[in-house]
């Protein structure tokens, strides 16, 4: 028989890359929770990590161990909630960038459920605010702009995409692949505040001699998408985008990345190594 403090020294480790986090993260000495490990293992009959100076890392049975011990531990949770206990979970606070759409993240919640292994919470906000937030310890991690060369807290690249026009499904250029900016000079438009391409957006246009008239200017992307569906007038949004009704041609000669990815605060950067469920599931989301 497995006692449950066993599955939590081992997930503590896997959390938190190491034995001396770990611990720490148990409310034990780092002794106890190595004399834990080795009894788990002398349980399985398999060792389930490789030790060395720099890192803990799963060896094969851990790695298989540890999809048995998520779900062990998910399982107990749910239990003991159910019968208004009160489990001792970690605290998770996620900050994710507010142009990210909703569904990924919400996709993702629903495919890992971080409510039944952290006291877990949400938070969106822009670049700036995210980064105040983990310079702050508000939050201990952000889903947000990297590679932007600030090099204030430690990253992990997951995906760069561009910029494509949203229109709508019956607007006359809605099945050209590619528009002009010239073309749209007699078009009215939707402008998105809160985007982070929104001055190159704007002079991209203005350098083509098109100045259009703004019928909606919001900082909420589900909005947007609902009037650019409406026939309101058009925009241009991160690729990643989908809404019916609407179509996303390319924006000729429009160039214009953004690559987003983890940023950790230090209590948290193991995570950018070993990155947990949540977060698995929401970059599968962003990738497809």
């Amino acid at each position: 028989m497995l006692d449950r403090y066993l599955l939590r020294y081992f997930l503590g480790v896997v959390d938190q890359g190491n034995f001396s986090r770990a611990a720490a993260a148990c409310n034990v000495s780092q002794p106890t929770l190595s004399v834990g490990i080795a009894k788990l293992e002398r349980t399985l009959g398999q060792p389930l990590f490789v030790r060395s100076n720099q890192r803990v890392e799963l060896t094969e049975a851990g790695t298989r161990f540890l999809v048995h011990a998520r779900r062990i531990e998910r399982e107990f949770n749910v239990v003991m909630q159910s019968m208004g206990a009160s489990a001792d979970l970690p605290t998770l606070r996620l900050g994710v960038l507010a142009s990210i759409p909703g569904e990924t993240i919400a996709a993702g919640i629903a495919a890992a459920r971080p409510a039944e292994a952290y006291r877990f919470e949400l938070l969106f906000g822009t670049e700036r605010e995210l980064a105040g937030h983990l310079a702050k310890g508000r939050i201990d991690l952000a889903l947000t702009l990297v590679d932007r060369g600030a090099g204030r807290f430690a990253e992990r690249r997951v995906t760069t995409e561009g910029y494509a026009l949203a229109l709508a499904a019956d607007h006359p250029l809605a099945d050209t692949p590619e528009i002009a900016a010239e073309a749209l000079a007699n078009e009215t438009m939707i402008v998105r505040r809160h985007c982070e391409a929104l001055s190159e957006t704007s002079r991209f246009f203005t350098e083509r001699g098109v100045r259009p008239h703004f019928a909606l200017r919001s900082t909420n992307d589900d909005r947007v998408l609902q009037f650019v569906a409406a026939g309101l007038g058009l925009t241009v949004m991160p690729a990643c985008y989908r809404h019916p009704g609407i179509r996303r041609p390319r924006l000729a000669g429009f160039a214009a990345t953004r690559t987003l990815g983890w940023v950790a605060g230090d209590a948290m950067e193991h995570l950018l190594a070993t990155p947990i469920a949540l977060m698995t599931s929401i970059e599968r989301g962003l990738r497809a």
